[in-house]
Order: C-alpha cells, then sequence, then structure tokens
C-alpha cells in the first residue's frame, strides 16, 4: 500500500519559515520523481516546486529563491523549505510522487495546511 504522508504544517508569521515533509512508504522512491503542489481556496491546485529522481529541480516563479525542495533517498523523504513566506503562500500542500514508464505511477498525499497571517 502506497502512502505519503506530509508533516510540518502550521500557521507562520509573514516574513517566517516553515519546513514540510513528506514521507513515502510502497513504493521504490528512488526511482520517482517527487513534488509540492498546493491548493487555495477557490484556486486550481498548482505545481510549487519538483525534483527528478536524478536531483534536477525547478520552481513556480512566485516560489523562487525563497522555497527550496530537496530529497533523502535513504529516508524516503522530501523537504520542501519555505523562508520569506508570504500570506499569498497560504493554501494546501500536497506531496506527489510520479514515475512514468509504460504508463504513470502517480500518488498524492493528503494534504498539509499552511497558513501565513499576522
Amino acid at each position: 500500500q502506497v502512502q505519503l504522508v506530509e508533516s510540518g504544517g502550521g500557521l507562520v508569521q509573514p516574513g517566517g519559515s516553515l519546513r514540510l515533509s513528506c514521507a513515502a512508504s510502497g513504493i521504490i522512491f528512488s526511482i520517482y520523481h517527487m513534488g509540492w503542489y498546493r491548493q487555495a481556496p477557490g484556486k486550481q491546485r498548482e505545481l510549487v516546486a519538483r525534483i527528478t529522481n536524478g536531483g534536477n529541480t525547478n520552481y513556480a516563479g512566485s516560489v523562487k529563491g525563497r522555497f527550496t525542495i530537496s530529497r533523502d533517498n535513504a529516508k524516503n523523504t522530501v523537504y520542501l523549505q519555505m523562508n520569506s513566506l508570504k500570506p499569498e503562500d497560504s493554501a494546501v500542500y500536497y506531496c506527489n510522487a510520479i514515475y512514468s514508464s509504460d504508463f504513470d505511477y502517480e500518488y498524492w498525499g493528503q494534504g498539509t495546511q499552511v497558513t501565513v497571517s499576522s
């Protein structure tokens, strides 16, 4: 059974930092590309950051320079370090795992709430 379990969300003041974690089980973590997405109320889910199985990263323009995605294959965990948080970063953050071969194997976590407010 595949599980992606996010943690680390919460309430933080503008300018503050949070680190999200996503622990994976039931998959060969090292072969999966991992990503963080977010969805704010009334908005579509959007990609925040992605890290490939080879360690290459890409970011949404709105978070570039403030957020850092990383992975620890030994711990089957992907992280999202979020600095200089803004109110517009408030959303539910979801972990995503995807591996493409003959077809796509894709999994989602349950989400963790991040609220940036004074």
